[in-house]
């Protein structure tokens, strides 16, 4: 069964959904802040006088932040940043929508170029120092010899480009400036060099320690040129490796004119070591940054264990002593390897002494006569 809508209801739900509208169908702007400023954002085309509401982040906004129809900011910060909407009289009829974005002026950018596929070409990567929180744009212009050269933007990441070399072997020096700009600001900043400068390898890749056998001091590392070095026979490379015991701060280091692999033979045996490797072009740049950390430790003979059959035979004395209480001969004893102390007999010993209490009562029955005796015939 149907009830029939009055006509007051659709109405009002005709009010609501153009209010809605007017809230929501405005254009937004984009106004950019800086950082602890103050702000103040005006209301369109609305005059000064007005009645007006704003909102951010359709939050109502209190009237004191108001100034006629202006509404002041002070001291802003990130939080400051979002959605502004501007609206007019009571019917809240949307006159104005702003995106505040509040930020900073970027400050001179970091610049770095360096070849680490030499001679193929050179990248340049930047950043800068602290954020903006809002967008920035980087141009980079590169010069030699007075003619610019392209810098070939990489996909990704975004902040670097690559150079192709034009000349190798060349006396002119590079130079590349960088400019950044945004909504509040510009800085720049310029470097020059020459292109063996800038020669630094990537790391050499799959190193590998193990212990050598029967060798408790010694540990054979190996590795590999890295795989963006593109031609080792004409530009080969030179390696420094470093080790040191996980027990001791102190670095151990070799540098090798050629090869990929190297025996430690001053380990310190039974002790984890941790070692790393560099390398460099022969002639020209820099050393690599450290190769990714690997452990070993030298070999160690396996404890020998010992069998349940009998190891040998252990000969243990003692003195006896003989019926008559003198010292006696020593008896031998043989066990296996699990042996003890044979204590003396204990009946020798007493019937040792019996006998020696009999000897000194014999002693006084002789001596007791022949004293009496010689005090009579004193007498």
């Amino acid at each position: 069964m149907s009830f029939p809508v009055p006509s007051t209801c659709y109405v009002v739900l005709a009010a609501v959904v153009v209010v809605y509208a007017q809230r929501h169908s405005q254009d937004s702007h984009t106004q950019y802040a800086q950082l602890g400023k103050d702000v103040t954002l005006q209301c369109g085309s609305v005059d000064r006088d007005a009645f007006v509401t704003w909102t951010a982040n359709n939050t109502d906004l209190d009237a004191s932040h108001l100034n006629g129809s202006w509404l002041v900011l002070r001291h802003v910060d990130l939080s400051h940043s979002g959605l502004y909407s501007c609206y007019e009289g009571s019917s809240w009829h949307l006159k104005y929508r702003v995106n505040l974005r509040v930020g900073t002026p970027p400050k001179e950018p970091v610049l770095m170029c360096r070849s680490n596929n030499y001679p193929n070409g050179f990248y340049c990567s930047w950043h800068l120092p602290s954020p903006t929180y809002i967008p920035d744009t980087f141009n980079i212009t590169v010069k030699h010899d007075s003619k610019e050269i392209v810098c070939e933007k990489d996909a990704s990441p975004k902040n670097r480009c690559y150079i192709r070399y034009l000349h190798l072997f060349s006396t002119k020096k590079y130079k590349v400036t960088l400019t950044v700009t945004n909504a509040l600001g510009r800085n720049s900043t310029t470097i020059s060099f020459d292109e063996f400068a800038i020669v630094k390898p990537d790391p050499p890749e799959n190193v590998v320690a193990k212990p050598i056998p029967n060798n408790p001091r010694r540990l054979l590392v190996t590795w590999q040129y890295p795989s963006t070095w593109p031609d080792p026979d004409s530009f080969p490379l030179k390696f420094f490796l470093r080790y040191r015991p996980l027990i001791i701060d102190y670095w151990q280091h070799v540098e090798l004119s050629d090869g990929t692999s190297h025996v430690v033979t001053d380990a310190y045996a039974g002790k984890e070591y941790i070692i790393q490797v560099a390398a460099k072009d022969n002639e020209i740049g820099t050393w690599s940054d450290w190769s990714v950390a690997v452990h070993a430790t030298p070999w160690t003979e396996e404890p020998k264990h010992l069998t349940t059959e009998a190891q040998g035979t252990v000969k243990l004395t003692s003195p006896l002593f003989t019926s008559a209480g003198a010292l006696g001969q020593f008896q031998e004893t043989t066990t296996s390897s699990t042996s003890a102390f044979v204590v003396p007999a204990t009946t020798k010993a007493d019937e040792t002494d019996r006998q020696a209490n009999c000897g000194a009562a014999a002693i006084s029955w002789v001596v007791v006569p022949v004293l009496v005796a010689f005090g009579i015939h004193f007498i």
